[in-house]
């Protein structure tokens, strides 16, 4: 998966969950995609190649900078609690989603329980 399509598949994700939102920011152009005003997933194209920026639980964070070659710290953010994601062999549109969705509920579940669009210990989860 190319960059492009990486930031598309995200997108598109984003885009469908409940309360979600996207906000453009110019001068670098930077996509930030918010749930009750809380910023979940950032996209912006570093020198040569497009990105995705998500929330990670600390634990999970080094994991996956692990196991994936095209995942690493968060550009920045905080490195313990974000990570980017590039394009590259070692990422598939199913773990684009699963990671999107992760991040979003992280954020959800930091909100107060009158803000949540969804429980963040359900949501996307199946039965």
């Amino acid at each position: 998966m190319d960059g492009q399509e990486l930031q598309r598949v995200a997108g598109d994700c984003a885009v469908e969950l409940p309360g979600a939102g996207l906000e453009h920011r110019v001068g670098p152009d930077w996509d930030l995609f918010k749930v009750a005003g809380k910023v979940f997933m950032l996209m912006t194209d570093m020198p040569g190649h497009p990105v995705v920026i998500l929330k990670a639980d600390p634990d999970d964070a080094a994991v996956l900078r692990e196991r994936y070659a095209d995942v690493t710290a968060g550009y920045h953010m905080n490195k313990r609690h974000w990570i980017t994601v590039e394009g590259g062999g070692s990422i598939d549109e199913k773990l684009v989603e699963e990671l999107v969705i992760d991040s979003y509920r992280l954020v959800v579940g930091g909100l107060p329980k009158s803000e949540r669009p969804v429980d963040p210990n359900t949501y996307g989860r199946g039965a």
